[in-house]
């Protein structure tokens, strides 16, 4: 059997415990914009297609208060601003992420945040983590669907049927599981169920390269 070909990593709440920075952001501008936001409906986001969480947003602020494209840059450049100075990474994601480097391991970083989110990020990591980032907004269809994974084994060319994605939200999984992935869950906000190739754990502090090869025999 070929074994473990790649691990494909989302970001927001997975690599970095960046959702609350989300939350934070959208329970301060969204009322300053006259919307009722709460942190629940901030629970209702995670994991989602940003393009979408635009259209949701817009949904509850009053007619003619922002356009589409003011929100969304509003938005961004505030999440952008708080990244740049602080990060908190998961507890295990970074031991995981070097020990999979450190045995040549291919590694993929696959985020529903856009670039410039993305580069915030990587600016609080050494050099080159990953061999290949799919940003949400280099993709025509957002997670759930397979798109940015199966985008990210092409790029890899690795096999998608022996890859393992690391996700934390039940959007995430959905498309790991669509794209034909292995997926390690590590539910931080939301709960996520057991399923035919799929691990949920509470906390990726006790994987290591070799439990990942163990999932794909």
């Amino acid at each position: 059997m070929p074994g473990l070909q790649a691990v494909l990593w989302d970001m927001d709440g997975t690599l970095v415990d960046s959702e609350k920075v989300w939350a934070e952001v959208q329970l301060e501008l969204m009322p300053s914009l006259g919307a009722t936001w709460t942190l629940e409906d901030c629970m209702t986001l995670i994991g989602s297609d940003l393009r979408d969480a635009v259209q949701i947003w817009m949904e509850r602020i009053p007619d003619a208060v922002i356009t589409a494209d003011e929100l969304a840059h509003r938005m961004f450049s505030e999440v952008v601003v708080a990244l740049r100075k602080e990060v908190s990474f998961q507890p295990g994601a970074l031991e995981l992420l070097q020990a999979l480097r450190k045995e040549d391991v291919p590694c993929a970083l696959v985020s529903a945040s856009y670039r410039v989110m993305i580069d915030a990020v990587l600016g609080h990591l050494p050099p080159d983590p990953f061999d290949v980032i799919v940003a949400g907004d280099e993709v025509t269809l957002g997670k759930p669907h397979p798109e940015p994974y199966l985008t990210a084994a092409t790029k890899l060319g690795v096999d998608p049927a022996y890859c393992v994605v690391i996700e934390d939200s039940m959007t995430g999984t959905q498309a790991g599981t669509a794209a034909g992935m292995y997926v390690v869950a590590v539910p931080q906000w939301v709960s996520i169920p057991d399923a035919p190739r799929r691990l949920v754990v509470k906390s990726l502090e006790p994987l290591t390269p070799e439990a990942l090869r163990a999932l794909l025999r």
